[in-house]
């Protein structure tokens, strides 16, 4: 008798190597437009070079935030509208870098998928290269895995990896005193918190992401996926005015437990409700849902995705220098004695 021996390869296992080589090449263009002073060499490296010194900086300390976009994903595997998803995650990390006073230089995303699709791969690539170039930072590495077994056909996951710098000297939050105005800038929808809730909101209303969505345009899956709003550049026109004491990103836990983590112990925020329009989709999510107005407030940006405690007496010139900056700036409340969030006036 005789007995053949098999040979086995690892495309047999469920990896293609040639295809994660071709997404490489794809989406090299789209990070060569990302190139900034700093940036000292493209994709394919076993690391990131990047040089502080070409980038300006005297006296630096680096600043690192790392995050994803939750269950936002599912919605665009769901209905395939992977475009625009890796905005969200390029936007979740450098919002929270401008929080610390710094400016975002470079970031580095992880992509692992069950099978690769090249072509799948680029449009987000392609959309992590857009929100860099919307917060001025290069992309300048990252990883692609593919690893059959770990997830379902057609599924992936994305966490993404920043780091910028700022002087020493002009660290956040610093300076934070009773009587500081609260500017708060306006979100673009849901931004990329809160999508188990959303989630199960949907199936509630019995509609699906093909549906015209009951609050805007277009699908409501489109809707849904309208991505995090980039507050880099504004933010950081700011923040060279030297006026600016603290910034807040508005993610998960919303106003009520984001904002008390810039303020120093003893000091408190008061806030209008009636200060700013709750956008439609929060609106909806509401009264669909039966959600109340804590809970909005607590699990979803309502309306504002960043609050900048400022100087009083510059706040006026501040919030002009943000809406030149496309920014749209609201006056919500004052830094007060206390502890935590109080509210007064109704959002709902």
């Amino acid at each position: 008798m005789t007995s053949e021996k098999t040979s086995l390869s690892y495309a047999d296992a469920g990896v293609d190597i040639d295809a994660g080589n071709a997404l490489v090449e794809q989406i090299k263009p789209a990070a060569q437009r990302t190139n900034r002073p700093g940036v000292m060499a493209g994709l394919g490296g076993f690391g990131a070079l990047f040089d502080l010194k070409a980038a300006g900086y005297r006296d630096p300390v680096l600043v690192s935030a790392t995050d994803g976009v939750g269950t936002k994903l599912r919605i665009a595997i769901d209905t395939g509208m992977v475009n625009t998803i890796g905005i969200d995650l390029v936007a979740m990390c450098v919002n929270d870098l401008v929080c610390q006073g710094a400016e975002p230089l470079f970031f580095l995303d992880y992509f692992a998928t069950g099978r690769l699709d090249p072509q799948q791969g680029a449009a987000i690539v392609e959309g992590i290269a857009r929100g860099c170039e919307g917060a001025g930072c290069a992309l300048i590495g990252g990883e692609t895995a593919e690893m059959p077994g770990m997830y379902h056909d057609g599924d992936f996951d994305l966490a993404g990896f920043a780091v910028g710098a700022v002087e020493r000297d002009g660290i956040l939050p610093a300076g934070v005193t009773e009587g500081d105005v609260l500017l708060a800038l306006a979100s673009d929808g849901v931004h990329s918190n809160g999508y188990s809730l959303v989630r199960r909101v949907v199936e509630v209303s019995g509609l699906n992401w093909e549906s015209s969505s009951p609050f805007g345009e277009g699908t409501l899956g489109a809707a849904l996926l309208t991505p995090t709003r980039l507050y880099v550049k504004p933010a950081l026109a700011a923040l060279r005015t030297g006026d600016v004491h603290a910034l807040a990103h508005i993610t998960g836990g919303g106003i009520t437990e984001n904002l008390p983590r810039v303020l120093p112990k003893g000091l408190g925020a008061r806030i209008d409700l009636s200060s700013w329009e709750l956008p439609p989709v929060f609106r909806w999510l509401a009264e669909t849902g039966g959600i109340d107005e804590q809970e909005l407030l607590k699990t979803f940006n309502a309306g504002v995705g960043m609050v900048l405690c400022v100087a009083a007496d510059k706040a006026e010139d501040i919030a002009m220098l943000l809406l030149e900056k496309g920014a749209y700036p609201s006056l919500i409340g004052v830094v007060s004695a206390g502890d935590g969030v109080q509210y007064s006036g109704k959002l709902l």
